[in-house]
């Protein structure tokens, strides 16, 4: 009822037109506002009336200037971090452990007999590039259905204008022509190189992948071909052609405590094979330490088997460890570090823990919840990680743009590894998407950082272990406890012993907090109001209520303007006097009615349905439409100070 009320006012308002002008509104807030300025400008003579406007003008100018950068600086998100340092028990960091070598080379020999009988081929072919013409067939007896789909090239450039792509085999096989002395000078490694050409849609589209060293080129062809066979072997053969942990863990100590291969959590790594993490707190709490220094941290001793590994897979040797907190994924290749065997490796720990601020300070995430990259390492059921969300994202496109999954990448449900049988293209598209910019951009841009995160630095040093004092006893020891004999199974190639422990007892904690907050914002901004214009927020308030009121004025006058045009309008459609109420009304219509216009000979015109035995009816005045007379409800009196309806 009230609104009612107050909406029909509005309207007489807008009917009745505005009580005042610009000039008489500006007046009155002059005099009114507690703004210093504005006063003097109406108060004083002409000349000063003129210098204070000018003032008020410049200083507001510069008010407005000084709370533009405010505003914009505060908009710009921007943190400040502070560092905190704090002395407690902390939890221990879980530690992983691999082998440099994923596979152990007696389990997986069957399977990549063809494949090192190819390689070793090539690396007579091409250590006979420049020694001279090669006519002994290196080819014999062996299966070329994988060098055929994928072969290395050599790319000869003793012609600069004319380089000759061919065949490694057919380079080095009977080509006495292409590699025979000639003024170019001898095919050395600067003149011909060695590349990997991968082809897709049978052949018609291929592309070359040079590399500077020949052995770099073997290399990367051989992990390639692998990684399409061992793609194809399920899950639980691949564990079992990995190091077992009784046989690779043959000494475990966590401060006094005694521990074995039981106290690590096995995973399987894709680049690392079978990996064991030490503390995950999957299952059990983590364990804490109480003190710094290596009594007190995790002593191990490892043995690498390196007479085993796959000769042509596993260039280093050693073990991959890796420092992280409990159930992350341990990303080996991004954080890992390699500890040599025949040495002592000492680790010392310091814990730097990072909290950053979410939206809109920065793009940082609590859980993953809000990335809109599923994660394929959910099945570990690990916290998330960017790194996670990268391979997760590489493996959507992977699929996306070659129909299957990369083998170093957990797999979606209901798809399938790429191999050179099912997907011939895989390696040419596989190759197309790691070289893709747009690709890495879009990854980079859909994955967020975590808002908490912790962060291990190591302090490594290394001696020779054991010393030749000891070696012999040790070693005896050792062999005795793995294999029950009394003979050397273990030598300083095979050993590694480790020391993780923290260096010092304390941890750094950078944290973000907003540098320019809104009570920043207000301070500065009533700051530079109060010092240019001694204003306070009651004088903005005043001056958004003149706004208001000249918003308002300007309403009405529209009002006002629309309404006079519609009634000039109207009058000019009436060549003569405007007609009547009875003319325009047809219930009230008399027939006999007749203008009062002077020489008017036209009678009225009569209806032709009119009987004409019937007399018209007498002119006169029609009955008043009162409904059209009445201006407003009964019940809402107006009056002229516009004050409350009666």
């Amino acid at each position: 009822m009230h609104l009612k009320k107050y909406l029909v006012k509005c309207l007489h308002r807008l009917q009745k037109g505005p009580g005042y002008t610009y000039k008489e509104l500006l007046v009155w807030y002059c005099d009114n506002t507690n703004t210093h300025g504005p006063k003097r400008i109406i108060c004083e003579g002409p000349k000063k009336q003129v210098m204070w406007f000018i003032l008020t003008l410049l200083f507001a100018s510069l008010v407005l200037w000084q709370w533009s950068i405010f505003i914009q600086t505060y908009l710009s998100w921007e943190v400040s971090v502070t560092l905190a340092i704090g002395f407690k028990t902390m939890e221990f960091p879980a530690v992983t452990i691999c082998n440099a070598s994923p596979f152990r080379y007696s389990k997986v020999k069957h399977l990549l007999k063809d494949l090192d009988d190819l390689m070793e081929a090539a690396l007579k072919t091409i250590l006979t590039l420049e020694s001279g013409p090669g006519h002994a067939n290196y080819t014999e007896n062996l299966n070329l259905t994988i060098w055929n789909h994928t072969p290395l090239v050599v790319i000869d450039k003793r012609d600069p204008d004319h380089p000759v792509i061919l065949d490694l085999f057919a380079f080095g096989h009977n080509n006495s022509k292409a590699i025979s002395p000639s003024p170019h000078g001898n095919c050395d490694a600067q003149k011909c190189r060695v590349a990997m050409r991968l082809c897709s849609q049978n052949g018609t589209m291929c592309t070359y992948r040079n590399f500077t060293s020949a052995a770099q080129a073997m290399k990367e062809w051989y992990v390639l071909q692998s990684t399409s066979i061992l793609s194809e072997v399920p899950l639980k053969e691949r564990i079992q052609m990995g190091y077992p942990a009784k046989q690779m863990i043959l000494a475990c100590l966590f401060g006094a405590e005694p521990c074995n291969h039981r106290n690590f959590t096995p995973v399987f790594h894709p680049d690392y094979g079978n990996c064991y993490v030490f503390n995950w707190g999957m299952k059990e709490k983590a364990l804490l330490s109480s003190n710094p220094g290596t009594e007190f941290g995790l002593k191990l001793i490892l043995d690498i088997d390196q007479q085993d590994y796959v000769h042509y897979l596993t260039s280093t040797a050693g073990v991959r460890l890796m420092l992280h907190e409990q159930k992350a994924y341990p990303f080996l290749k991004d954080g890992g570090i390699y500890a040599m065997p025949g040495t002592e490796t000492s680790i010392g720990v310091l814990v730097d823990k990072l909290e950053r601020i979410g939206e809109p300070y920065s793009h940082c995430t609590i859980n993953g919840s809000d990335v809109q990259v599923p994660n394929l390492y959910n099945e570990f059921n690990t916290s998330y990680s960017i790194q996670a969300c990268l391979r997760s994202c590489f493996q959507e496109h992977m699929i996306r743009n070659c129909s299957c999954g990369h083998y170093l990448y957990p797999l979606p449900k209901g798809k399938k590894y790429c191999n050179n049988q099912d997907f011939p293209d895989w390696a040419y598209c596989y190759s197309a998407l790691r070289m893709s910019v747009e690709h890495r951009e879009n990854c980079i841009s859909l994955c967020k950082e975590s808002c908490n995160d912790t962060q291990y630095k190591m302090t490594i040093s290394m001696a020779d272990w054991p010393s030749e004092a000891s070696e012999d006893w040790i070693f005896h020891v050792l062999s005795y406890e793995r294999d029950q004999t009394n003979n050397l199974t273990i030598d300083r190639k095979g050993i590694v012993k480790l020391n993780i422990y923290f260096q010092e007892f304390n941890f750094r904690t950078f944290a973000e907090s907003a540098a320019n907050n809104v009570v920043w914002l207000l301070s500065s901004l009533g700051g530079q109001f109060g010092f240019w214009m001694g204003g306070s927020v009651l004088c903005i308030i005043e001056f958004g209520e003149i706004i208001i009121d000249c918003v308002w004025i300007t309403i009405i006058k529209l009002v006002a303007w629309v309404k006079g045009l519609k009634q000039r309008r109207a009058q000019a459609r009436y060549e003569g006097p405007p007609p009547t109420v009875a003319e325009l009304v047809e219930a009230h219509t008399n027939f006999g009615f007749q203008h009062d216009i002077e020489h008017d000979t036209n009678p009225p015109p009569v209806p032709e349905d009119y009987p004409d035995e019937q007399a018209l009816p007498i002119p006169g005045t029609p009955p008043p439409n009162y409904d059209s007379l009445r201006l407003q409800p009964l019940d809402v009196i107006e009056s002229d100070n516009e004050g409350e309806a009666i």
